[in-house]
């Protein structure tokens, strides 16, 4: 077999992600927060964009300029007005000099002393501890003990690792830890859910045995809200168990809870659908967007292009062009997100007049085909991007769910789970409704679905359980 070498033209097909549609398709899916930081971005490293800032009106600016010459007679007068000599005789006596420069920004506090944040739990007990002891030993030992525990308040060292990572005696730290347990929040320190309760029952003013022993023998029946049982075993009235379980409902089982969690982080929608009569009216928000444009400079070195070299050349005539893609997409990715957000609006009116109840089943297939675009790209545009409706603001992924079969024809799932809820929250507590019997209540509505679902849509909304939501009938 004979191998030789030949040249010869091939025409292909061929899709190039090209450096502009892939900045097209990244900004598609940015949200509003992730798109303002890329922009203030390119405008740092793209001479050719700037922003267009909006000038007032020439009427704004009359009164600007009025309200400036009002307050700077009255300025004047007031410092015709003023007794110069004696403030300048008070602050020579004072050891102040009326000749040394003066700034106000010589007593602002800075930028960092204007900050806050919120006091941690550790912060919270080292406070605490230092005032209550001076002893340098039992600092350590404190400081370690406060240290070593997890975010809900408890510890996670056992009293032998602390005596022998502080060089303590066992006596030592079990006293460092009884005094940490005494400070707030109530229950701190614990080393499990019985010892956090009991030290929380402790610090009660009134008469805690019961609280206690129930706390201690009796917890798994209270959990199970088997009050009657309770009753029985220890020979107590009803209605004093009930009231000593009334009391242990008021302790805090997770006492670092409050110190804990991250700071909120608030939503901005990209989108504000607004009834108008019997319509709704769709805006895109787009404050704090800037608006940018093209430099004027620029704009005219590349119609003198003779005044440059071909590298200067080159270099702008490539930003010009990075900046008016950058331009277009943007204008292109608020257009698709309107377009989207009324496709949504379409399928899902019943929603945006009545609420979560009428939800419709819908997938990403029924958006693409009507705004004709790829599934992918509707994908892209419903994620990080919150709309504000009459009921809530919502992710625009949330308006796609899966259907449940009915007599009437299929039904969303959030619609069910809306229907479950409004069922369990009208039940007798006293006899509250199995998941079986919610089944049957629901296929008397024209909803099938089995036990399994009922239950997994009761733990997704955290509803608990029948034996859970039991209540004593008093």
């Amino acid at each position: 077999m004979q191998l030789d070498t030949r040249l010869s033209l091939k025409l292909t097909q061929k899709l190039v992600m090209t450096p502009q549609l892939q900045q097209a398709i990244k900004l598609l899916q940015l949200s509003k927060l992730e798109l303002i930081q890329s922009i203030h971005q390119e405008l740092i490293e793209n001479p050719v964009l700037e922003e267009e800032l909006l000038e007032p009106s020439s009427e704004e600016q009359t009164q600007e300029s009025n309200k400036d010459r009002v307050d700077g007679e009255r300025h004047k007068k007031k410092e015709e007005d003023f007794d110069w000599k004696s403030y300048l005789r008070g602050s020579m006596d004072s050891g102040y000099s009326a000749y040394e420069p003066y700034s106000d920004q010589d007593e602002a506090p800075s930028y960092e002393n204007t900050l806050t944040r919120k006091t941690t739990l550790g912060e919270h007990l080292l406070w605490q501890f230092n005032l209550s002891t001076e002893d340098g030993a039992m600092r350590r030992i404190g400081e370690f003990i406060i240290g070593n525990l997890d975010a809900d308040g408890y510890l996670r060292s056992s009293k032998e690792e602390i005596a022998e990572m502080t060089g303590a005696s066992a006596e030592d730290v079990q006293r460092a830890l009884t005094l940490v347990q005494s400070f707030d929040p109530a229950g701190v320190a614990a080393r499990d859910l019985t010892e956090c309760l009991l030290i929380q029952a402790g610090q009660l003013a009134s008469d805690s045995s019961l609280v206690e022993t129930l706390i201690k023998d009796y917890l798994p029946l209270l959990q199970k809200k088997d009050l009657a049982g309770i009753s029985r075993k220890l020979g107590v009235a009803l209605q004093d168990v009930e009231l000593a379980a009334k009391v242990i409902e008021n302790f805090e089982p997770k006492p670092g809870r409050s110190f804990g969690g991250e700071d909120p982080v608030y939503i901005v929608p990209d989108i504000y659908v607004v009834p108008d009569g019997d319509h709704f009216v769709i805006l895109l928000n787009d404050d704090g967007l800037p608006r940018l444009k093209i430099s004027s400079f620029y704009r005219k070195m590349l119609q003198n292009k003779k005044d440059m070299n071909a590298s200067t050349s080159e270099y702008v005539e490539n930003k010009f062009k990075s900046a008016l893609w950058l331009i277009r997409s943007i204008e292109q990715r608020q257009k698709t997100i309107y377009r989207t957000m009324e496709s949504i609006l379409k399928y899902q009116r019943e929603f945006f007049e009545k609420g979560r109840a009428y939800l419709k089943p819908m997938v990403l297939r029924d958006v693409a085909e009507d705004i004709e675009m790829h599934e992918s790209t509707v994908s892209r545009v419903t994620t990080n991007k919150y709309v504000h409706t009459p009921h809530g603001i919502f992710e625009l992924k949330y308006f796609f769910c899966s259907g449940v079969p009915s007599h009437t024809g299929d039904v969303s799932a959030i619609s069910v789970q809306e229907k479950i809820r409004h069922i369990i929250q009208k039940e007798d507590q006293g006899r509250p409704l199995s998941d079986q019997k919610i089944v049957e209540i629901l296929k008397k509505k024209g909803i099938s679905i089995a036990r399994r679902t009922v239950t997994k849509y009761r733990m997704e909304q955290k509803i608990l359980s029948t034996t859970e939501r039991k209540r004593s009938v008093r």
